[in-house]
């Protein structure tokens, strides 16, 4: 399939995990695509393995997620998708008895507000062609509660899924849509190092996946290549769970 051909997708956080492997299918589905990354080596190296751009951006950065944007639009005329996906899960956010307010803040700072810039600032390209999809990654624990805390992310994620769901209804008939993907855990180097630290943690959350197992960054492409395809083209301002089945699970299978 070319759902992508002639068209442009923007990807941040798009050096490693999801977002790697997004950029990886989009191209592959004949799009252009620009990886915007801190991590310049990865980044560039990237930008070269799916023939795209790399842009050196600090999302919490209002004038690099602008000259993000604009450095996309410079190059290929248009911005069809933006997959608003960098974000971080440090260690230092746990409980709300443990974590701190400058824990708390990093975290608000890279995983919400970083999506708000984005979708402020990709917005006005998109309403100029009168149209785009804009997929922005929440989580499954936007919708669900844990008892392994880690406070800041959770409501980050939240705000993704609540921001999202806004902006897909104010600018539906303006052709755009926004739609919040809601992963469950995905097999990512920032999830094996967490997990590699406290296998127990690893063990609790991996008992309450029907499926048995943690996604694979490339399932979790797919669906954004449905989200940013016209195959989508009647879905927005949704939560679109992929989740191996955990937020519909009471018991699961031994």
């Amino acid at each position: 399939m070319q759902r992508f051909e002639d068209r442009v997708a923007v990807v941040t956080g798009g050096a490693s995990g999801i977002g790697l492997a997004t950029a990886r299918r989009l191209a592959s589905e004949g799009a252009k695509v620009v990886i915007a990354d801190l991590d310049e080596p990865r980044g560039r190296k990237a930008a070269d393995e799916v023939g795209g751009l790399f842009a050196r951006t600090d999302v919490t950065s209002e004038d690099d997620v602008k000259a993000l944007f604009r450095a996309a639009h410079d190059a290929y005329g248009r911005i069809d998708v933006a997959f608003n996906n960098a974000g971080i899960s440090p260690p230092d956010d746990d409980s709300i008895l443990e974590t701190g307010l400058d824990a708390w803040r990093r975290v608000q700072d890279v995983n919400l507000t970083s999506v708000y810039l984005c979708c402020k600032h990709v917005i006005p390209y998109m309403r100029e062609q009168g149209k785009g999809s804009i997929i922005n990654t929440a989580s499954f624990v936007a919708v669900m509660g844990a008892a392994t805390s880690q406070i800041s992310y959770t409501a980050s994620k939240g705000g993704v899924l609540a921001m999202s769901r806004e902006l897909g209804v104010q600018f539906a008939r303006e052709g755009i849509r926004v739609n919040a993907l809601c992963p469950g855990p995905v097999s990512t180097p920032l999830l094996q190092e967490l997990f590699a630290k406290d296998p127990e943690k690893a063990a609790r959350r991996l008992v309450h996946i029907p499926v048995g197992r943690f996604a694979e960054p490339e399932e979790i492409a797919a669906a954004v290549a449905f989200l940013g395809s016209d195959d989508a083209s009647f879905v927005t301002a949704s939560e679109f769970l992929v989740d191996g089945g955990i937020s519909g699970a009471y018991v699961t299978p031994l």
